[in-house]
């Protein structure tokens, strides 16, 4: 539960962030933690064995 509000809050200090950053700057972050995200979802579905 604390993890959820840990989460909730720090959503909203990056969100408060993006609002004052350039849009260009903001894309790359989006991406760069997009694909940070697909690695991370690779990673774990190959360590859990592929598809079983």
């Amino acid at each position: 539960m604390i993890f959820l509000v840990a989460a909730l809050l720090l959503m909203g200090v990056v969100l408060g962030a993006v609002a004052h950053i350039p849009l260009p700057v903001t894309l790359v972050a989006a991406a760069f933690i997009g694909c940070w995200l697909l690695a991370f979802a690779a990673r774990e579905f190959h360590a859990r064995g592929g598809r079983r």
